[in-house]
């Protein structure tokens, strides 16, 4: 019995967890992201919403929701972490493109084919901008976030992000206190706000 007890607790031991995963792919063990994607919205949001896993084909429905809302875990980059849940209307706009750039991977396609064919489906219709106000909650502490700047993979505090469809410097400024904006001048550009405690 204490043997089995061991091997038991040998096996836990060596399975990742929410605390040590800072990269995801479809090898990643379903529990650890469906943890990961509910860690983006607070529990009364994230314990309703439908939640998708990366798979081999790009992303798979895992939990079946009620709300409206949806949580993955996106990846700007094949390198990054982004755990997110989407509204219902970015559930029926961006978290599209989002599945598409991930079945676009699966499938072995490049990022300038992938990015190409975003651009080409926003143009032809085959996706759409938001159609109103709306958020997607990024509150994870295991947000690892490609920063422009550095040009390196950075641990970035919890968020949430506003759709912002077109929006530019231009029309919100820029400089300390100014909203950051995540593609500026794009059908899915987003406005960042950090909450005071985070």
């Amino acid at each position: 019995m204490i043997t089995l007890l061991a091997i038991l607790f040998a096996i836990s031991n060596a399975l990742p967890t929410i605390q040590d995963t800072s990269h995801v792919d479809a090898s990643t063990p379903r529990d650890v992201q469906i943890a990961l994607a509910r860690s983006a919205a607070p529990p009364e949001v994230s314990g309703k919403a439908t939640i998708y896993v990366l798979g081999a084909k790009g992303y798979e429905k895992a939990v079946e929701g009620s709300n409206g809302f949806s949580c993955i875990i996106d990846r700007e980059f094949v390198d990054t972490m982004e755990p997110e849940c989407y509204d219902a209307e970015g559930s029926k706009s961006t978290l599209l493109v989002r599945m598409f750039v991930e079945k676009s991977r699966a499938e072995g396609k490049k990022a300038e084919q992938i990015d190409a064919a975003v651009e080409a489906g926003y143009k032809s219709g085959k996706f759409r901008a938001p159609g109103k106000p709306g958020i997607i909650y990024m509150l994870s502490p295991h947000n690892h976030v490609f920063d422009p700047e550095s040009k390196k993979i950075i641990e970035f505090p919890g968020h949430l992000m506003f759709y912002a469809p077109y929006l530019t410097e231009k029309e919100v400024g820029s400089g300390p206190g100014a909203p950051y904006l995540v593609h500026p001048g794009k059908p899915d550009a987003l406005m960042i706000v950090v909450p005071a405690t985070h």
